[in-house]
């Protein structure tokens, strides 16, 4: 999927990368936007940079988030 800056997401899921960590598993449901999406480095497994509402920004795999229709 790709992911442009300024889009609204969700964190839909539990991902199923290596990166995930147990402390992450309270960002599932929130919402929030991309802030980097590393579109320059064009690969699909990269993290994502997402500023999560009222939780700060955090570099995320890319299969826990889906776009939300505004």
């Amino acid at each position: 999927m790709s992911f442009r800056k300024g889009q609204k997401i969700e964190v839909y899921r539990r991902s199923d990368d290596d990166v995930w960590e147990d402390y992450m598993d309270k960002f599932v449901g929130r919402h929030g936007i991309i802030t980097d999406p590393d579109t320059s480095i064009n690969d699909p497994d990269a993290l994502v940079e997402v500023s999560l509402d009222g939780m700060g920004t955090y570099r995320l795999p890319q299969d826990c988030l889906r776009i939300l229709e505004d």
